[in-house]
């Protein structure tokens, strides 16, 4: 019999705004992934010192967030010191990717039971020091000249074709699909309440949302990335927009239609999934919500950098010998609308099916947090559906994506 890794449960932190003004500001995300890590063990007992690893993704790795916050934050959480813990990054899909590794380790057979998620603070920003995603290495910038997300997904809706309003009436569908899970409760079950150190509440609830966004209030929004594109960094010689269009020659101009509104929102927030082997769970009375059925990552060109859902999403279904028409709901982090956009192109999905609750453009991404989320916010709907089977799928920097399939037990 083929091994199975098998979802427990999967809770997360209300998102907070990333700014110094958010309610989630003043808690260190160390203590922000300890108390979901604690409403977790919480909701269903199990003995923290069983816990084959804690494995959290995380974008930053830096400032508040260095020093393997996995493992910190489970100490943080007075979990039992033989509970250990792993931090990984790969950009946005970080804690996506520490669910699919807890998964494979699982279904390996080389461990039993495994929490895993992610944690981002976006508004306790450390200084990077580098120059961007070649870390100050020349001898891969002369390969790939990678340019700031904001230029690539612009570069994306020109090359595309997509325009402004279309990536518009994507933000507005997010912010009412949102608006509307918020008010039914359909975010309910997963949310976890976080408190202050004395025990004031900090946030109980989603405070990025911004309802009544209609395409009017968008269309008054400047693009956010046409200053940026014309600017001309120290040392450069030429322009960022101009930079990018080096490996895309045929190109003529970047049309800038990205804005704060059709593009994810900054925000602070935590994930955390309980994943277990069949045997672990039914000696502990452990009931499954879903099973892990296949995982994917791919690599597409890094200039561009986001346009890999489509391509790892196709990897995903084929390896798990499915159709895109097996999928009952999919969601694909809208980390830009021409992101959503490429991906419906590139696969044939009805958007009905996307992100029936709204997205990141609504609900922000906090970067290492996302994965986690999506996971158990797909499974949420799926339960109350009653579909068997969701997707998730995430782009990443440097021109990567991360998938995952999952169907109810």
């Amino acid at each position: 019999m083929e091994a199975e890794a098998w979802i427990i449960d999967a809770v997360r932190s209300p998102r907070g705004k990333g700014k110094k003004t958010g309610a989630l500001h003043e808690i260190h995300p160390q203590r922000l992934l300890a108390q979901v890590l604690n409403a977790l063990q919480e909701r269903n007992g199990f003995d923290t010192a069983e816990v084959d690893d804690v494995v959290m993704g995380c974008g930053a790795g830096s400032g508040d967030h260095a020093m393997d916050i996995a493992r910190m934050a489970a100490l943080d959480a007075g979990w039992a010191l033989d509970a250990p813990g792993v931090t990984l990054n790969r950009f946005c899909g970080s804690g996506q990717q520490a669910v699919n590794f807890a998964a494979m380790g699982i279904r390996a057979g080389f461990q039993d039971l495994v929490v895993a998620g992610g944690v981002e603070s976006m508004s306790r920003p450390a200084p990077a020091h580098v120059d961007g995603f070649t870390a100050n290495n020349p001898h891969l910038r002369e390969q790939y000249a990678m340019v700031p997300q904001g230029i690539s997904a612009d570069l994306i809706a020109t090359i595309e074709g997509f325009t402004r309003e279309e990536c518009d009436r994507l933000g507005v569908d997010s912010q009412n699909r949102a608006d509307a899970a918020i008010r039914k409760g359909r975010f309910d079950r997963a949310l976890v309440p976080i408190y202050h150190d004395d025990g004031r509440p900090a946030l109980a609830k989603e405070e990025f949302p911004r309802p009544g966004t209609t395409l009017g209030s968008l269309a008054e929004l400047d693009p956010s990335f046409a200053k940026m594109g014309a600017h001309k960094p120290e040392g450069w010689h030429l322009t960022i927009d101009e930079t990018a269009l080096l490996a895309y020659p045929q190109v003529e101009k970047i049309e800038h239609v990205h804005h704060a509104g059709n593009s994810s929102g900054v925000v602070d927030g935590a994930s955390a999934v309980l994943v277990a082997s069949p045997e672990y769970a039914r000696a502990h009375g452990m009931k499954p919500r879903a099973r892990v059925v296949m995982t994917a990552v791919a690599g597409t060109e890094p200039v561009i950098m986001l346009t890999a859902p489509g391509k790892t999403a196709t990897r995903c279904v084929e390896k798990a010998k499915m159709s895109f028409s097996d999928i009952d709901l999919f969601e694909i982090n809208e980390a830009f609308a021409a992101v959503v956009l490429k991906f419906l192109k590139d696969t044939g999905v009805d958007w009905d099916r996307v992100n029936v609750n709204g997205g990141a453009m609504a609900l922000g991404h906090p970067i290492g947090a996302t994965g986690g989320m999506l996971i158990g916010t797909l499974l949420d709907e799926m339960e109350r559906r009653d579909v068997s089977t969701g997707l998730v799928a995430m782009c990443t920097g440097g021109g990567m994506g991360t998938a995952t399939i999952i169907e109810r037990v």
